[in-house]
């Protein structure tokens, strides 16, 4: 049984850093793609940052040069390290696993197993 679990959010001022955590159970993560999603009531999810299994990255245009996903696979542990933080950042974070394909250097991730989310606030 696959089990994802994030922590690490929290209420930051704006211009502060946060790092999430998603430790992962029931599969070795330096096998899989993962990427960390965010959502807000009423909103469709979010793409933020995507990596394969070789350790390439891609990040949304939104966080891109804010936020740095990478993988600790001794410990099985994705993580989002999250610097500058701006309100809008304000969300839900989900961390996921999955296959992926690499087109023109982006990580396209498909999600299968997710994780229950951890929120982020940020305040102007």
């Amino acid at each position: 049984q696959v089990h994802l679990v994030e922590s690490g959010g929290g209420s930051v001022q704006a211009g502060g850093s946060l790092r999430l955590s998603c430790v992962v159970s029931g599969l070795p993560l330096s096998s899989y793609c993962a990427g960390w999603f965010r959502q807000n009531p009423g909103e469709g999810r979010e793409g933020v940052a995507s990596t394969d299994v070789d350790g390439d990255t891609t990040s949304s245009d939104s966080v891109k040069g804010r936020f740095t996903i990478f993988r600790d696979n001794a410990k099985n542990t994705l993580y989002l390290q999250m610097n500058n933080l701006k309100p809008e950042d304000t969300s839900i974070y989900y961390c996921a696993t999955g296959n992926c394909t690499v087109l023109n250097g982006i990580v396209h991730l498909t999600p299968r197993y997710w994780g229950q989310g951890t929120q982020v606030a940020v305040s102007a």
